[in-house]
């Protein structure tokens, strides 16, 4: 079910779903849509039964209590050095997931049935003033605008590292052996570095937050297809999508979240 928050003379509709696949017997995916805070998360659990899915929801659980402590509290003790460089709202979501993975590494350290669990993770803090997006992996945020989408995050994948350093063509990248290594992920190691980036919201745009499960599943050009056409239900247009990902082959989890910024 989708649910509306007021945004700055705008309102903000999020709708989100999750489904397990066609091909797999559980689902290591998790997804996170806003009680409160206007957060918005999506983690891709990686480590197979019992870890994966374990890695995704400490990730989630862990950033969502960070925003809710820092939220009420101007005292809280931060678990990392503030960011001078960064606004406060850009250092509570980059601290929010560095104690995130904190949390799994060393949970997998202590549990030997989880270790090597990890999971990626994109996230978008929806302010007043301005859009903070988060990412670490090869999950993904797309912004659709004017009837065009756009992919704002950078997978961190092998296939993309190879594809900046020119040693593959993106029309080479389905014949790529490694297409499915990812080379920066939360609970890989005790520190991680997280991509942020801050976005100016214009009403009638469109985020999308998804899992690898639907953008290896379908292109841009038919997310974008889809969304246009259940632009006004929000919920349609998740299960559109997931259920197009499944047609397609569904070999793995898909999660997609839709934040549609409308007038009023």
């Amino acid at each position: 079910m989708s649910t509306l928050f007021p945004l700055d003379g705008m309102t903000l509709c999020v709708a989100g779903l999750t489904d397990t696949g066609m091909k797999r017997a559980h689902n290591e995916d998790f997804l996170f849509i806003p009680e409160e805070d206007r957060l918005v998360m999506v983690a891709d659990g990686m480590g197979g039964h019992a870890a994966g899915d374990v890695a995704s929801r400490l990730a989630v659980e862990t950033v969502d209590e960070f925003f809710r402590a820092t939220g009420v509290e101007e005292d809280v003790t931060w678990p990392f050095a503030f960011d001078a460089d960064n606004l406060r709202h850009e250092n509570r979501l980059v601290t929010g997931i560095k104690l995130a993975n904190l949390k799994i590494f060393e949970t997998a350290q202590r549990e030997s049935s989880r270790q090597g669990m990890g999971t990626t993770m994109v996230a978008g803090f929806f302010c007043d003033e301005e859009v903070v997006l988060a990412n670490v992996g090869d999950s993904r945020i797309y912004r659709i605008r004017d009837n065009k989408i756009r992919q704002l995050s950078e997978d961190h994948s092998l296939l993309n590292d190879y594809i900046k350093m020119k040693r593959l063509t993106v029309e080479d990248a389905d014949r790529f052996p490694h297409k499915n290594v990812i080379v920066r992920a939360l609970g890989m190691k005790d520190s991680v570095a997280v991509d942020i980036q801050r976005r100016q919201p214009q009403v009638g745009d469109t985020y999308l937050f998804c899992s690898d499960g639907l953008s290896g599943m379908i292109s841009d050009e038919e997310m974008l297809a889809l969304v246009l056409k259940s632009h006004n239900d929000l919920d349609h247009a998740c299960q559109e999508l997931v259920d197009l990902a499944n047609a397609n082959g569904g070999t793995d989890n898909i999660t997609v979240a839709l934040v549609a910024m409308r007038a009023g």
